[in-house]
């Protein structure tokens, strides 16, 4: 699935690496192509293949993207729902959807990784014995 040149990948593998520098909350990005579903529930079944629900302190986000259809979602692991509001990324969505409106699709995607990594930071700081518990990079599904 080529919709990211070799350095726009990098570019949002940093800002996954620095925006996990200052947490022990865990950030991945997941693309594809076609979403028929509800972009949330994709996120959720994706959430679940890439096995995110198994960092340590259940603190995984994933921002999900399907570029053709134009939709996009976050969603976060139950041990970061138990402590924050409802609406905890509606304002990160927002920011995001303000660069995609634009077309930029790799603005839009650092902007959220950014986001998340900061929102997380405020409720699970980076620990001393801290390791990466998830890859950096950009998860590239087929649709199945």
């Amino acid at each position: 699935m080529a919709v990211f040149t070799e350095e726009e990948q990098q570019r949002i593998q940093k800002a996954v690496a620095d925006a996990e520098k200052n947490t022990s909350g865990e950030v991945r990005v997941c693309m594809e192509k076609t979403c028929s579903d509800d972009p949330l529930d994709r996120a959720v079944k994706y959430f679940t293949q890439l096995e995110m629900h198994k960092t340590k302190l259940r603190n995984g986000v994933l921002i999900y993207v399907a570029t053709v259809d134009r939709k996009f979602a976050i969603i976060g692991d139950a041990g970061i729902n138990s402590v924050v509001p409802a609406d905890f990324w509606d304002a990160t969505k927002e920011n995001m959807l303000n660069h995609f409106k634009y077309g930029n699709l790799v603005e839009g995607i650092v902007t959220g990784v950014t986001e998340a990594g900061e929102q997380l930071k405020k409720y699970f700081p980076y620990a001393a014995n801290d390791k990466n518990e998830l890859p950096d990079d950009i998860a590239f599904m087929d649709g199945n």
